[in-house]
């Protein structure tokens, strides 16, 4: 598996076919081993003995090693720390009797095991999961040296009272850092799209610790059996896989900011856990007795109720009262006067730089069009439609026509409202309006909404919107 460096220094993998070492002395059954992964796209490479591993590992760079703890020169024990320091991934194997040392391999940092006579579908099932492993981890590593430097020129755009008020909510709230004060919790939330994520960089922007880490955790997309030891860290050893230890996305933070987005699809197991460092102000990796001091700032976001998932069981209530010190409730577009104007000749002129495009110009029916549409998926719905118009137009011209938009306009947004007792059934109303629009497909309804069909489906159950409607 071939390696390259991204903008960041972080190794990051290509896909390349892996490289496997296979250090064992039986020929035959090493033979069939590497018709068998050559077969499924590695390339391989095999040696009999501990003095030509140490010798070929000099230019064969492997990924992977599959170890076998009997060699006619010596125990794997006494090759294994050897390749784990060269950043290799090794499977011991080991004959019937001899589990001692596999133990013993897998305390020095060995991923696996797999015990002789071996069926080679096991064995390639068991690369197959360390390699996608790997991959993944390689992959959640360099999202971490991105986000610590995602906060460089972040600004929030609007003209609108509304902004205005976000903007100035944001200074005050900045101001509360200090090197003797724990700062408080920052929850953000509102509809999708609104710039809940940017509202958060320009948050740790605006303090006096911009230059700290800004590590952005997005909770609904990291994998649920890594999301524990990405928070937390772990120890080497401490379960399959951990070759060696790492800190934690809570320690990786420092004394800069931990943004949790999408804090409502934290799962309740690990809630507790997160209260605890927030009320402690201390971490524990994973495999650890040892406790860390947390200095780092915790801004989380939503744009779930999570007062009502506290009531229904589905969020802890002290947890959402730990989060909730201070908030800030993010505006709708449709709620910006005069802000969708301004974004979009923004977004405009950001796509024609990025293809060296002339400047844009919107003719009147776009201007009116931008004015009066809802914009449901808010200022993510519009940076997309914009973008995508400023690609197709004639001459730089953005005209109505360009812009592909539908479902209620501002007008008609208001209208149900004053037709509507609550907010309730306001946004109900939306809902089944898009759903009709879309011809009951649920995926594409989310799109016009600029929600995750996940969020689509949560809010139709949230509002008891039948299935057999939709599908």
């Amino acid at each position: 598996m071939q390696i390259a460096q991204n903008p960041y220094g972080k190794a990051t993998a290509l896909k390349q076919p892996a490289k496997v070492l296979i250090v064992e002395d039986e020929v035959l059954f090493a033979g069939a081993v590497m018709r068998k992964l050559q077969t499924a796209g590695y390339e391989c490479e095999h040696v009999e003995s501990l003095q030509d591993a140490r010798a070929i590992t000099k230019q064969f760079a492997a990924d992977l090693v599959l170890l076998d703890m009997r060699l006619p020169d010596g125990n794997g024990l006494e090759l294994l720390a050897e390749l784990i320091a060269k950043h290799a991934v090794v499977i011991v194997m080991t004959a019937f009797g001899e589990i001692s040392d596999a133990v013993h391999a897998i305390k020095q940092g060995a991923v696996d095991y797999l015990k002789k006579p071996i069926d080679l579908e096991e064995l390639l099932l068991s690369v197959q999961k360390v390699e996608a492993a790997t991959s993944q981890s390689n992959s959640l590593d360099y999202s971490r040296q991105r986000n610590a430097h995602a906060v460089e020129g972040v600004e929030m755009l609007g003209v609108s009272m509304a902004m205005e008020n976000i903007n100035g909510q944001i200074k005050r709230i900045a101001q509360f850092v200090a090197d003797d004060v724990v700062p408080p919790t920052v929850l953000i939330s509102g509809e999708t799209g609104t710039g809940k994520d940017v509202a958060a960089r320009l948050l740790h922007a605006s303090c006096p610790n911009k230059d700290k880490p800004f590590v952005h955790i997005d909770c609904a997309s990291l994998p649920a059996e890594l999301m524990e030891s990405e928070l937390f860290g772990h120890e080497k050893g401490a379960f399959t896989g951990a070759v060696s230890s790492r800190p934690g996305l809570i320690e990786a933070a420092e004394e800069g900011t931990l943004f949790l987005d999408e804090i409502g699809e934290l799962p309740l197991s690990l809630q507790a856990k997160l209260l605890n460092v927030l009320e402690r102000r201390m971490v524990r990796r994973l495999g650890s007795t040892k406790e860390r001091p947390v200095p780092a700032r915790f801004i989380a976001a939503t744009n779930r109720d999570l007062h009502e998932m506290s009531l229904q069981g589905h969020f802890r209530q002290d947890l959402y009262y730990r989060l909730n010190v201070m908030s800030i409730s993010m505006p709708p577009l449709r709620e910006r006067a005069g802000d969708a104007l301004l974004l979009a000749r923004h977004f405009a002129n950001q796509t024609a730089k990025r293809y060296g495009l002339a400047a844009p110009t919107f003719s009147a029916d776009a201007i009116a069009t931008l004015s009066d549409y809802a914009w449901p998926g808010n200022v993510r719905e519009l940076k997309h439609q914009v973008s995508r118009a400023m690609l197709l137009c004639q001459n730089s011209l953005i005209s109505s026509a360009d812009l592909v938009v539908g479902g209620p306009s501002n007008s008609e947004a208001l209208a149900q409202v004053a037709g509507h007792a609550t907010l309730y059934e306001t946004e109900k109303a939306i809902l089944l309006k898009v759903l009709s629009d879309s011809r009951n497909n649920v995926s594409e309804a989310a799109r016009k909404l600029g929600i995750t069909r996940m969020t689509m489906r949560y809010r139709m159950d949230k509002y008891q919107i039948s299935a057999k409607i939709v599908e």
